[in-house]
């Protein structure tokens, strides 16, 4: 750890990707916001980031936990994510400094608990979504996604001075014809490529849980592995 964050939580919990494993995530508290460079910096260590906290897996006898990223200069979308840009080609996508609202919170627990993707029954409150989400120790963005006037998704994403970091994703569940998940990562690539970005962070890459396998959907992308980056294609998906 650096001088300027401190270790606020280190405990061995159950594994929130795949069943029966055991995780260990140690949360660092930021004493101070990282600058543009550091945060890049960060990210390119595999660090995630909750709240003022960022995190990366140190997981006792597992190492599925993959963070994924996709270099702009390179990326080139499939034919089928094409086909989902059109598909979306009549939303209205608003981008702003990330900010709270009921309507953002309500479309949020729909998705979590629509989806099936709630840990548990509890929903989350302003409170939990501002902790997350809003309160950060890096700059901080919402991709806004409308039709007329309706949200119907939202994005939250990190800045740094050349990488992005795609924190969250949620959308209306009634939309999901839309792929409007795949969508919001060509969106969010797109403005990358338009501010001369490096790389664009999609989390982390777990190959046994289903939630996070679309992840490596998208080529070239790079993955850390034994902490190095390594590059994957679609000729090495096809071999």
């Amino acid at each position: 750890m650096s001088r300027h964050e401190k270790l606020v939580h280190d405990e061995l919990e159950p594994c929130p990707y795949i069943t029966g494993k055991v995780a260990r995530m140690p949360l660092r508290w930021q004493l101070r916001r990282p600058s543009p460079d550091e945060f890049d910096a960060s990210l390119a260590r595999g660090d995630r980031r909750i709240g003022r906290m960022l995190y990366q897996t140190s997981c006792p006898e597992c190492v599925a936990c993959e963070p994924l990223r996709l270099p702009v200069e390179t990326f080139k979308p499939s034919r089928s994510q094409r086909k989902t840009v059109k598909k979306n080609a009549d939303l209205r996508i608003e981008v702003g400094p990330a900010r709270f609202s009921s309507e953002k919170l309500d479309l949020y627990n729909r998705h979590k608990q629509e989806r099936g993707l709630a840990r548990h029954e509890r929903r989350m409150n302003q409170r939990g979504y501002e902790g997350w989400f809003l309160n950060s120790c890096a700059t901080t963005l919402e991709f806004r996604y409308l039709a007329e006037d309706r949200l119907i998704g939202l994005g939250i994403m990190d800045v740094g001075r050349l990488d992005t970091s795609s924190v969250y994703f949620f959308f209306d569940p009634d939309e999901s014809r839309r792929s409007l998940g795949t969508y919001s990562v060509l969106v969010e690539m797109n403005w990358q490529k338009e501010r001369s970005g490096r790389h664009h962070y999609l989390g982390l890459y777990v190959e046994q849980c289903q939630h996070l396998v679309y992840k490596a959907r998208y080529f070239p992308h790079e993955r850390r592995v034994g902490g190095e980056w390594k590059t994957f294609s679609r000729d090495d998906v096809s071999a």
